[in-house]
């Protein structure tokens, strides 16, 4: 398990040196074409840096949590959904990782997250739909995928990689502007490209296809990392739960969903389980996406012999065209037998609102109260009483 993180890690810092070059080469030509000093293109590369080291430290220091707020995950206690927490300390024990702080959003799409700087600052976001539509075995997949995210280090890399894309885009940005809004733009720089020399006007050309091509680069790379991460997660899934149909069935279950998440954006969406903002019809094998597609995930787990890497990457090479995200020194592990399933029964489409419905009024601090004529009470937070009256049948009963 470790010569695969440490493949992960391999890789993953080869993009981001990817990312870190394409952020210190615009900052150099955008500082080259703005003066025409020797140094102007080093005190371009400084900016660049600064910028980045800015969002650094408020992305390492709180970025979690201004994730979390604004995706409106709430903390919950196990009280709310004990299932939920025994799910993730099964597989905490499984992963051999601290158990992660556990939060639900109300919404009924259903998808999932994992956010933090490292396994002991880690924490596991589900949405009531989530909770509501899946089994326990689909549930430990989905779960087992977000754990994997925390062990191989995906959420330290990919929020490296996008504050390096929001730096660049950050920069690109300031730039554009400045040249085509500002009065220094228009007037400064026009009069400039026609008496300070052919060079600095074609070195002004070039910053500004820079600042163009630049973002886009940055986020072409920023999606390569977050789709094979999204491979490499599922593997790790069906390793830690010896299930892969778990997760197969979960992720067939979320593409039927057409609820959109509504606290997803373009920056939060290559967290999540499956992309949150996909748009009916679009192929998600193109380079702008920031998922695999859904389906050729499912044949993946679903063509798996056994539970192990080497299972996922001989399933892997079946189904597509691509190499193999599973790095050589994964594929010398023994086989991994699947296990038989815990809970094969489907759940009722009715009974799926229902519990949904109770996920999101339990995490907002609803209490239940089943009566014996059957009928189940939901006690709002705000009541202060010890006991309440059926409106059924009458009966007094406690509220714990």
């Amino acid at each position: 398990m470790w010569e695969q993180i440490k493949a992960n890690k391999r890789n993953s810092i080869l993009l981001l040196m990817l990312m870190a070059a394409v952020l210190g080469l615009l900052g150099w030509i955008i500082g080259m074409a703005v003066s025409p000093d020797p140094m102007a293109g080093v005190f371009g590369l400084a900016v660049a840096i600064v910028v980045w080291l800015i969002l650094a430290l408020v992305s390492f220091s709180s970025g979690d949590a201004i994730f979390l707020a604004a995706s409106k995950a709430i903390p919950v206690t196990k009280d709310v959904h004990p299932q939920l927490f025994n799910v993730v300390d099964e597989m905490s024990v499984a992963a051999s990782l601290p158990m992660p702080k556990v939060y639900i959003i109300n919404d009924p799409a259903p998808n999932a997250f994992a956010t933090g700087r490292n396994p002991q600052n880690a924490s596991i976001a589900v949405t009531a739909g989530l909770l509501g539509r899946l089994s326990r075995d689909e549930l430990q997949g989905v779960i087992g995928h977000e754990m994997s995210h925390i062990l191989h280090r995906d959420i330290l890399f990919v929020t490296v990689a996008g504050i390096m894309l929001g730096a660049i885009t950050l920069l690109s940005q300031v730039f554009l502007r400045g040249m085509f809004y500002s009065s220094m733009g228009s007037r400064r720089y026009s009069s400039r490209d026609r008496n300070a020399g052919g060079a600095q006007a074609v070195l002004l050309l070039i910053a500004i296809i820079a600042a163009i091509l630049a973002p886009i680069m940055a986020t072409l790379l920023y999606f390569a990392l977050s789709r094979k991460r999204e491979y490499l997660a599922d593997a790790g899934s069906a390793r830690l739960t010896r299930y892969p149909e778990g997760l197969a069935g979960a992720l067939e279950k979320i593409s039927q969903n057409t609820t959109p998440l509504a606290v997803a954006n373009k920056i939060t969406a290559p967290m999540y389980i499956v992309n949150p903002l996909q748009k009916e019809g679009m192929k998600l094998s193109d380079l702008t996406s920031t998922h695999p597609p859904i389906s050729e995930r499912i044949k993946i787990l679903r063509g798996m012999s056994g539970a192990s890497f080497v299972d996922y990457s001989d399933a892997f090479n079946k189904t597509t065209k691509h190499t193999t995200p599973i790095p050589f020194s994964a594929l010398k592990e023994e086989t991994v037998q699947i296990r038989s399933a815990a809970q094969p029964s489907p759940i009722p489409l009715k009974h799926q609102h229902r519990n949904i419905s109770d996920v999101m009024q339990r995490t907002l601090g609803y209490r239940f109260v089943d009566c014996s004529c059957g009928l189940k009470m939901k006690i709002p937070p705000n009541f202060t009483a010890a006991r309440v009256q059926c409106p059924r049948c009458g009966q007094v009963q406690p509220i714990s």
